[in-house]
C-alpha cells in the first residue's frame, strides 16, 4: 500500500508556515486570533475568549480563562495538569509549540492553530488548538504515539460504599480514568446540563436526554455536552466532547464528564494503550471549551456559532432537496436506467436539486438486496464490485448523468464501505469513490453500513474520508447513515457532510410526522438542523395500515409533510413515479419557492421554539439572524387558533412578518416576555414559513 498522508497534512504543509518556539519567545496570530508562549504562560485568545495556562513544559495547567465579551474572568487554582492518564507521568518532556495561520479550504473558514506536543515518559501526546474569529469557543483535537505499560480504564468506586463525608471529596475523583479536559473554576453555586444523544436510529426514537442538577461532590454524567452556570454571575462555560454517543465510544469510562461544585471534567479518550503505536500519531476524543454570559440560550448561540465553522455550508454543493427511492421499500428490485430516467423526469417537476440512486446500482449484491446471495463481506474480493451494474446500466452511467444535467439534477450515489479486517481496505473505497468523481462527476454518496468496533476501523475510516475529500479538492458530500452500528454519532466526522438520521417506513408504520418533526426538533438545540436529511414520504401508501390512527400520514397535507423538512436538508424518500399527479404538480411549486430561500434560512442558527412536538402542540423553529431571520410555526392537531410562542427575539423587539408559504398571514408585532409573539393559523395540522425583519 502506498505512503498516505492525510488531508489536513497536505493543506498544512503547502500552505501553512509552522514555526518551532521554545519557552519564552512569542508567537501572534493573524486575523483576530493568537497564539503565545511568554514567560512560561501560553495564551490562546481571539477577540470573545481567551484561555491562559501554565506551560509545564508542554503539559499544560489552565490558569484563567475570560468571556471578553462579559469581561468575566475565572482564575483557577489547581496546580494539576489539564490532561491526564491513570499510571502515566505527569512531568513532561521535550515540549515544543508551534502556530499555523490556516487558510481558507473549500470547508473550512480561515483560522488559527496551536500545536503543542510533549512526552511523558514513553507515551507522546500532541494538542492541536483551534481559534476561529468571532467565536466564543477553543477546540483541541488530541492526537498519541509511542506506548506505554499502564491501564487507563480502572475499576472505580461505587459512591454508596464511602459511608463518610471525609471519605466522599473530589481529590481522587477521575483518577481511574483518562481526563482530556479540566476546569477547576472558583464558587459552590453551579447548575449544570448534562446532555445526551443517541443515533442507531433504527432502533432509538428518543434520540436527546437531557439532565439537569446542582454541582455538589463528584457526580458523574453521560453526554457529549456539558452546560455549567455559574448562579452567582449569571456567567456559564460548555464542554463539547467531540466523540461518537455515549452509548458506542470506545474505550469509555462508563461516563463522559465528572463534576464537582466548580470542577469539571470530561473524561474517555476513545483509545487504549494497546492502540498506540511507535511512530504513526493516533486521534483520540477532542472537546471544544467556549463561555457566555446570560441565559442558557446566550451558550447555546455560543456552541452553535462554533459548530458553523467545522464545515462551511456551499449553495451549490451543500444544500439539497435530495430523493431517494429506497423509503418505497422497492430495494434494488427497481433500480435501472429506465427507472432512473423515470424518476428524474418526475423530479424534475417535483423541484428536487438531487436524485440518488440507493443500493441496487452496483455489479455487486449487498446482504440488503430483495434478492438472494448477497453479502457485505468480502468485498474486494470482486474488483468489479462498485462498477455500474451491466444488466441493469447497459450503457453505464452516462445515459443517467446526461438526463440529470438536463433535468437540472444531480446524480448521487449509494456507497458501503468495505468492513473487513477493520476496514482494511479502505485505500480501495476510496479510489471507487474517485474514480466516480473523475469518470461522472458525481460527488454526493450516502455512506451506509459502517461499523467502527475499534480504534483502526475508526481510524481507517477517516482516512478513506481524507482521501476522497483531498483528491476531489472538497467537493464530494458524504451523507454520513447514522441508522445503526457503531459509527460516528452527531459530533464525529462533522467536516465531511451531512448526516442521514433515520429510515421510516410506512410498509412498517413507523412513519408518524409528528415524530420525525420531534426529531428535529429535539436535535436542532444543540446540532446545526441544516446538518441533518429529515424525510418526507409518499402518504398514499399503506393507508390502510394506518386505519383510524389520528397520527397516521393520511391526515396530514403532502405540503406539511414537506415543511417538516423545510429546517433541514429535505429528503423525498420515496418514489417520485408513485405518487399521485396531483401530488407532483401541488408540491412542485412549494419546493421550488423553499429552494428560493433554502440557503438563507440555513445561514442562520435555527434553534426549536414553542412546544415539543406530540401531534397536538404549538412548535417550530426560528433561524436567527442578525436583524432578520425565518419562523417555521406548526400548529398540529389541537383545538387552538393562536398561540403565544417564545421565541429568541429580545423583549420589545418590533418585528414585521411576511408569509412565504403555508397558511399564514402577515402581521407586526413587539415581542413580550422572553421574547414571547402570537401565532394564528386557522386550521389543525398546518403550518406557515415566515420571513421576519427588525424595526
Amino acid at each position: 500500500m502506498k505512503k498516505y498522508w492525510s488531508k489536513q497534512f497536505l493543506v498544512l504543509l503547502v500552505a501553512i508556515v509552522c514555526v518551532n518556539i521554545a519557552p519564552g519567545q512569542i508567537k501572534t496570530g493573524h486575523l483576530d486570533c493568537s497564539a503565545k508562549l511568554e514567560n512560561n504562560l501560553l495564551t490562546l485568545e481571539n477577540n470573545q475568549i481567551s484561555r491562559v495556562y501554565d506551560w509545564n513544559g508542554g503539559n499544560l495547567i489552565t490558569k484563567s480563562i475570560t468571556d471578553k465579551l462579559s469581561g468575566k474572568v475565572w482564575v483557577t487554582n489547581t496546580k494539576k495538569p489539564d490532561l491526564s492518564f491513570p499510571g502515566e507521568s505527569i512531568k513532561a518532556e521535550n515540549g515544543t509549540f508551534n502556530f499555523r495561520d490556516v487558510p481558507e479550504t473549500a470547508i473550512a473558514p480561515q483560522h488559527l492553530e496551536a500545536e503543542v506536543i510533549y512526552s511523558l515518559g514513553k507515551l507522546e501526546v500532541k494538542r492541536i488548538f483551534k481559534l476561529y474569529p468571532n467565536c466564543q469557543a477553543i477546540a483541541c483535537d488530541l492526537y498519541f504515539r509511542g506506548g506505554s505499560a499502564n491501564t487507563w480504564l480502572q475499576p472505580g468506586i461505587n459512591l454508596a460504599d464511602m459511608v463518610n463525608l471525609e471519605k466522599l471529596s473530589g481529590s481522587n475523583a477521575g483518577n481511574n480514568t483518562p481526563v482530556i479536559e479540566k476546569l477547576e473554576l472558583p464558587g459552590k453555586h453551579w447548575q449544570i446540563n448534562a446532555v445526551e444523544f443517541f443515533d442507531v436510529t433504527d432502533r432509538f426514537n428518543n434520540l436527546v436526554k437531557s439532565v439537569n442538577a446542582i454541582s455538589y461532590k463528584p457526580n458523574n454524567y453521560r453526554g457529549n455536552l456539558l452546560f455549567a452556570h455559574d448562579m452567582t454571575s449569571d456567567n456559564g462555560v460548555f464542554i463539547l466532547k467531540e466523540a461518537p454517543t455515549s452509548n458506542v465510544q470506545l474505550a469509555y469510562p462508563g461516563s463522559d464528564f465528572i463534576t464537582e461544585y466548580g470542577s469539571f471534567r470530561a473524561v474517555g479518550v476513545g483509545i487504549n494503550p494497546s492502540d498506540l503505536d511507535p511512530k504513526e500519531w493516533k486521534r483520540g476524543y477532542g472537546f471544544v471549551t467556549g463561555v457566555y454570559s446570560g441565559t442558557k440560550n446566550e451558550g447555546l448561540n455560543a456552541l452553535r456559532n462554533y459548530q458553523k465553522n467545522l464545515r462551511l455550508l456551499k449553495t451549490g454543493r451543500d444544500e439539497m432537496v435530495l430523493m431517494n427511492t429506497w423509503g418505497d421499500r422497492g430495494q434494488d428490485t427497481r433500480v435501472r436506467e429506465s427507472f432512473a430516467i423515470a424518476e428524474l423526469e418526475t423530479g424534475a417537476k417535483l423541484g428536487i436539486t438531487h436524485f440518488q440512486l440507493d443500493d441496487g446500482w452496483q455489479t455487486g449484491r449487498s446482504s440488503n438486496s430483495a434478492f438472494k446471495g448477497g453479502s457485505l463481506e468480502a468485498i474486494w474480493n470482486n474488483p468489479r464490485y462498485w462498477d455500474p451494474n451491466p444488466e441493469k446500466f447497459p450503457n453505464g452511467l452516462e445515459p443517467v448523468v446526461k438526463k440529470g444535467k438536463e433535468q437540472g439534477i444531480e446524480i448521487c450515489l449509494w456507497f458501503n464501505p468495505s468492513r473487513d479486517n477493520s476496514n482494511e481496505h479502505w485505500e480501495k473505497d476510496a479510489d471507487a469513490l474517485i474514480g466516480l468523481y473523475k469518470k461522472y462527476g458525481i460527488r454526493t454518496f450516502k455512506i451506509d453500513g459502517v461499523n467502527l468496533p475499534d480504534k483502526t476501523a475508526e481510524l481507517n475510516f477517516r482516512k478513506f474520508l481524507d482521501k476522497v475529500s483531498l483528491e476531489t479538492n472538497n467537493q464530494v458530500v458524504f451523507n454520513l447513515d447514522v441508522t445503526a452500528g457503531r459509527r460516528g454519532g452527531y459530533h464525529y466526522f462533522n467536516e465531511y457532510g451531512n448526516l442521514f438520521l433515520e429510515n421510516r417506513y410506512t410498509d412498517w408504520q413507523n412513519y408518524y410526522p409528528y415524530s420525525t418533526l420531534r426529531n428535529l426538533w429535539m436535535l436542532s438545540e444543540y446540532i446545526p438542523a441544516e446538518k441533518l436529511q429529515i424525510e418526507f414520504l409518499n402518504k398514499w401508501r399503506n393507508q390502510d395500515k394506518y386505519a383510524n390512527d389520528p397520527f397516521g400520514p393520511m391526515n396530514y397535507s403532502f405540503e406539511y409533510l414537506f415543511a417538516i423538512t423545510m429546517a433541514a436538508q429535505p429528503l423525498a424518500w420515496f418514489e417520485g413515479t408513485g405518487l399521485p399527479a396531483d401530488a407532483v404538480t401541488t408540491i412542485g411549486p412549494v419546493i421550488s419557492k423553499y429552494r428560493g430561500i433554502q440557503s438563507d434560512l440555513h445561514s442562520g442558527n435555527i434553534f426549536p421554539i414553542g412546544e415539543e412536538p406530540s401531534g397536538k402542540s404549538w412548535t417550530g423553529f426560528q433561524s436567527v439572524q442578525e436583524g432578520k431571520g425565518y419562523f417555521i410555526v406548526f400548529r398540529e392537531a389541537n383545538d387552538l387558533p393562536k398561540m403565544a410562542m417564545k421565541t429568541w427575539l429580545k423583549e420589545g423587539t418590533r418585528v414585521k412578518c411576511t408569509p412565504i408559504l403555508g397558511n399564514g398571514t402577515a402581521f407586526s408585532a413587539k415581542a413580550g416576555t422572553e421574547g414571547t409573539l402570537t401565532f394564528e393559523l386557522p386550521e389543525k395540522n398546518s403550518y406557515v414559513l415566515y420571513h421576519y425583519s427588525i424595526y
